[in-house]
């Protein structure tokens, strides 16, 4: 995989926020691989040896999951590009929209509206900025229980705590549709859910992650 990187002035707030978990990081606009869509992320390569104990505590209590974009985002992301008409005139939600990357490309790829739902107001600003730079129009939510009936839900990589995986009958709530895509989850089951496809794709910047999690796997409401 290769990415692409625009030579463009980070947003100031974007990185005022990053600084607080980590200073002196930078962000870049990658285009993300097999895609068109560029985001605002942290560079391919990081000075880890400069960071001291107590930046790592913030980089683990406070992880800014805005500054990656995560496999199973970028998967869903090409999967939506590659197969436009599971989201083509509908309403989506993109919950835990972390960079916005799949409410993205759901937009890109025809869907009416599309709204970012993420409890993070960080995230949400980084989707607004990545709208921008991708000349897309998305809405912005905070809260998934303000919302209103969808046509499709989308949820990518929210499943890696334990205590998220309510959040599979919650879903249900409000769309007909739900697709989850995940590589963090073993034996994967739900009586609502179905699995239907899997996809290889890796974090971006690449975290050198274990094989296993660059497997994502797609499941449906049935």
């Amino acid at each position: 995989m290769s990415c692409t990187f625009q030579m463009a002035k980070a947003p100031q707030h974007l990185l005022d926020a990053l600084h607080e978990v980590i200073p002196q990081a930078e962000l870049l606009a990658q285009q993300l691989p097999e895609t068109p869509i560029s985001l605002w992320l942290i560079p391919p390569v990081f000075p880890t040896d400069r960071l001291d104990d107590e930046v790592i505590r913030r980089i683990w209590n406070e992880t800014p999951y805005w500054i990656f974009c995560w496999a199973s985002g970028l998967a869903m992301a090409q999967w939506l590009l590659a197969e436009p008409h599971h989201v083509k005139d509908k309403v989506v939600l993109d919950f835990g929209a972390g960079s916005g990357v799949v409410a993205i490309a759901a937009k890109m790829a025809g869907a009416k509206r599309v709204i970012c739902c993420d409890i993070d107001k960080v995230s949400l600003e980084s989707c607004k900025e990545n709208a921008i730079l991708n000349q897309v129009e998305l809405e912005y939510l905070e809260d998934l229980y303000q919302s209103e009936q969808v046509d499709v839900l989308l949820a990518a990589d929210v499943l890696y705590d334990q205590c998220n995986r309510f959040f599979l009958d919650e879903f249900l709530k409000f769309a007909p549709e739900v697709w989850v895509a995940d590589s963090r989850v073993k034996n994967f089951s739900h009586p609502k859910y179905m699995k239907i496809d899997e996809r290889s794709a890796t974090t971006w910047p690449d975290l050198d992650e274990a094989k296993e999690f660059r497997n994502v796997s797609f499941y449906k409401t049935l």
